[in-house]
Order: structure tokens, then C-alpha cells, then sequence
């Protein structure tokens, strides 16, 4: 049986810590919302694999997926919802906490 601990790594995300699911994280939070394309080619993947870790976020609740068409050409809007943006900030904070070597690190 394992217990866990104090340390802040246990406060991390698991859902955010893979480092794609982290890339788009960290994306997302820098706008509104993104075009699917344009995320997909600003963190290198490919679109089976955004898609694979979209579907993750979007079941957990942390990100919203629309659909649209613009000039009858479909698109996909990607946005962190409230509770996504809170994750998000919580785990910058924790790996703030690891890094800067405080006391509890």
C-alpha cells in the first residue's frame, strides 16, 4: 500500500501532466479560444493525436470544443472552460512551488 505524501508533486494534475495535454493547456490559456489547426501546428502533433487528448480534456471538463462553419467550410473553436482555467493555474502554481524550492518542495 502507498501513501502519499506532502510533497506539492502530489497536488499535480495527472490529467494536465502529460506533456501534450500540457501543451495544450498552457496554449489555451493564452486566448480566448484557438483554431484547432493552429494548435495542432503551434504544439507539433498530429490531428489524431490532438484529438485523442481533446477528447480527454473535454471529458474531464476543461476544455469546450465547438464546431462551426465559416463561409460553409467547417472549423473547430478549442477554449478552456471556467474549470479548466483553475486547473490550469494550479498546477503553474504547484510547479512554481517545486521549482522555486520552498521549504514544502
Amino acid at each position: 500500500m502507498t501513501r502519499q505524501g506532502t510533497h506539492p508533486r502530489h497536488g499535480l494534475d495527472p490529467l494536465i501532466h502529460t506533456p501534450v495535454r500540457l501543451s495544450i493547456m498552457a496554449a489555451l490559456a493564452a486566448a480566448d479560444r484557438v483554431e484547432f489547426r493552429f494548435l495542432r501546428d503551434t504544439i507539433e502533433v498530429s490531428d489524431s493525436l490532438l484529438s485523442k487528448h481533446m477528447l480527454t480534456l473535454e471529458e474531464a471538463g476543461y476544455v469546450k470544443v465547438e464546431k462551426v462553419f465559416i463561409s460553409k467550410k467547417p472549423g473547430t473553436w478549442l477554449s478552456l472552460t471556467p474549470e479548466g482555467r483553475t486547473a490550469f493555474q494550479e498546477y503553474v502554481s504547484i510547479l512554481e512551488t517545486i521549482t522555486k524550492g520552498s521549504p514544502h518542495a
